[in-house]
């Protein structure tokens, strides 16, 4: 499966961004799909996930209650609403796919084996 994500950009302390990834090629209710980040001079994170059918998600303690996983999977679409934006939410950040069964939401970013080409976000304060 290829990944597309998009959606970042510069936005004030406090705002609101909604990244969008579009996966093509696979068949998309396979994989779980997730959303990571990485800052400059730090490892790469987990954010969110979202399980096949979208009925459920996890999320980072950092990002509980500010951000939204969503899926649409007629659309093969996957997107993060992100609100209440800090500072330290600036990074670039990627979508993946992890092949997985329906019970399983990997929050380990090994366990994802295909990934977007990454988006910044940039949130001044």
């Amino acid at each position: 499966v290829q990944l597309q994500a998009s959606g970042g950009g510069l936005v004030q302390a406090g705002g609101s961004l909604r990244l969008t990834c579009v996966a093509s090629g696979g068949t998309f209710t396979y994989y779980t799909m997730g959303w990571f980040r990485q800052a400059p001079g730090k490892e790469r994170e987990f954010v969110a996930g979202i399980g096949r059918s979208g009925g459920w998600a996890e999320y980072a303690d950092s990002v509980k209650g500010r951000f939204t996983i969503s899926r649409d999977n007629g659309k093969k679409k996957v997107f993060l609403q992100m609100d209440s934006l800090e500072s330290e939410d600036t990074a670039v950040y990627y979508c993946a796919a992890a092949r997985s069964i329906v019970t399983d939401l990997p929050i380990d970013k090994a366990r994802y084996g295909y990934w977007g080409q990454g988006t910044l976000v940039t949130v001044s304060s």
